[in-house]
């Protein structure tokens, strides 16, 4: 008979009315539901619960009828796979049928649906991952999940080695969890085996690769998990520009507001722009990311703390402030200057976004002529603005208009 490990205080996800509205439809089927995976290891750690996973050994057809009976929406997201999604009040609850793997296939697994939930937990990737809780508050561990949760210790359910040859992306996945809960050295067999497995990482899909690596770069201080992949060859298998971690180190004690995972990858590799192209390339990046990452690994204008006001000025004018801050601190990370950058900082923020007051049509109704000579006038002007220190107003622009034009 089973026995839980210990129970916690009903926190709010739990109580909260969309939980209790999706937990009454399961209910009414008869069966158990208990919340699995991130929400409890989250709520076990005192972090905030963002998604909440619930399980049941309820199929997933019987799941979906019973979630539609109760007037919210089923999503059937994985049907196949026994997964659902439930909308109660606009907040989704991904439900599982409990399950355990026939056959692997990688990513793919050709699963059973069961009533057993110590093999549904045996079919999970660590042993954080794959604690239940009941709506009491009960906490269910078949794997020393919670020990480890509370050592800082990331440690796969069973052989680390075959969890990984199940899926490598699960290899990654590692990494990104002890930067965000593991304290201290890896887990010794887990790190073996993710080193042994790294040359696999050629075979997944680079989006999933990309979400991995950007999360793993939100981590409070990434550093000491990238040190390691680096130093056991893992991290370049991916991301061959790798460098030093030390601009990285120095540049996370500059930061302001939330990670920025393009910021701190940035800071993290050695490359000019056709490099960072390649990167966007690889991981698949959108387009804006991809604009970004090229400007802060190969900005258009020097930038860097101690620049001159006229120049920091023109380089906000050219860039945009958010730009230029980000290169600031990305200058000081690498090159030194923390001295200067709060007073560049602040006259970045201070800048209001000044746009050039003069259209090409300003110009044609002043009897300029389209084609080429508009465009290089409008430039002329536009370097002239920008060498007054943008004093000039609309009218004080078009006075040096209507003069070049008469000349």
């Amino acid at each position: 008979m089973e026995h839980p490990l210990e129970t916690i205080p009903l926190q709010d996800w739990m109580t909260g009315a969309p939980t209790q509205t999706v937990l009454a439809a399961l209910a009414a089927g008869g069966a158990e539901a208990r919340f699995v995976g991130g929400c409890v290891r989250d709520a076990l750690a005192g972090r905030p619960v963002r998604d909440i996973d619930i399980a049941t050994p309820l199929a997933p057809e019987r799941v979906m009828q019973l979630i539609s009976q109760a007037g919210l929406k089923a999503v059937p997201t994985g049907l196949a796979h026994g997964t659902i999604t439930a909308v109660a009040d606009h907040h989704p609850f991904e439900i599982t049928s409990l399950r355990e793997d026939v056959e692997t296939f990688g990513r793919h697994a050709t699963v059973a649906f069961t009533d057993d939930w110590k093999a549904d937990a045996a079919r999970r990737d660590f042993t954080m991952n794959a604690l239940f809780c009941t709506p009491e508050g009960a906490i269910y561990d078949y794997f020393g999940g919670l020990a480890d949760l509370r050592a800082g210790r990331v440690r796969f359910v069973g052989r680390a080695a075959q969890r990984i040859a199940e899926d490598y992306l699960r290899l990654l996945r590692f990494f990104r969890f002890h930067a965000h809960y593991g304290r201290g050295a890896p887990d010794p067999e887990g790190l073996a085996a993710a080193a042994a497995a790294a040359p696999q990482l050629i075979h997944l899909s680079q989006e999933r690769v990309r979400a991995e690596l950007l999360r793993l770069l939100e981590a409070p201080d990434p550093v000491p998990t990238l040190d390691i992949m680096i130093l056991h060859r893992i991290l370049a298998e991916e991301l061959p520009e790798e460098g030093d971690t030390a601009p990285l180190a120095r540049l996370l004690t500059l930061e302001a507001g939330p990670p920025d995972p393009l910021l701190r990858l940035a800071a993290l590799v050695e490359t000019d722009r056709e490099g960072a192209d390649a990167i966007a390339a690889r991981l698949r990046l959108s387009n804006a990311q991809r604009d970004r990452l090229e400007l802060l690994t190969q900005p258009p204008l020097p930038v860097a703390p101690g620049m001159t006001r006229r120049d920091l000025r023109i380089a906000c004018y050219r860039l945009g402030k958010t730009a230029v801050a980000d290169l600031l601190r990305l200058a000081a990370a690498r090159r030194g200057g923390t001295a200067e950058l709060q007073a560049a900082l602040t006259e970045a923020a201070a800048w209001p976004d000044l746009a050039f007051p003069v259209k090409g049509r300003d110009l044609i109704e002043l009897g300029a002529r389209t084609g080429p000579a508009l465009g290089d006038l409008l430039e002329e002007l536009e370097r002239w603005w920008i060498a007054e220190d943008f004093l000039p107003d609309r009218g004080a622009v078009l006075d040096r208009a209507r003069r070049a034009l008469a000349s």
